[in-house]
């Protein structure tokens, strides 16, 4: 099953209230969890944010659904 999927029906949701939560289209959703698009990458850190989970979760890099760590990035210049 698609981990969108699978995470969306986890939370009870339709693909609507995401849609709506991304400010897209419904049918623009679809085609994400169906991979028949390519998510941006500004879409997949929200979906990331929204599920809890790392963007290489979503992506099938890694089987861990628990997120990274939050990292605080310095800046040395």
């Amino acid at each position: 099953m698609n981990r969108l999927k699978e995470l969306r029906e986890d939370k009870d949701l339709y693909q609507k209230d995401i849609a709506k939560y991304l400010n897209i289209d419904q049918s623009n959703y679809s085609k994400y969890e169906l991979e028949k698009i390519s998510i941006p990458i500004d879409t997949l850190k929200k979906l990331a944010d929204f599920y809890h989970t790392s963007v290489d979760y979503l992506l099938y890099r890694t089987d861990e659904r628990k997120p990274y760590p939050k990292s605080i990035v310095k800046d040395n210049n």
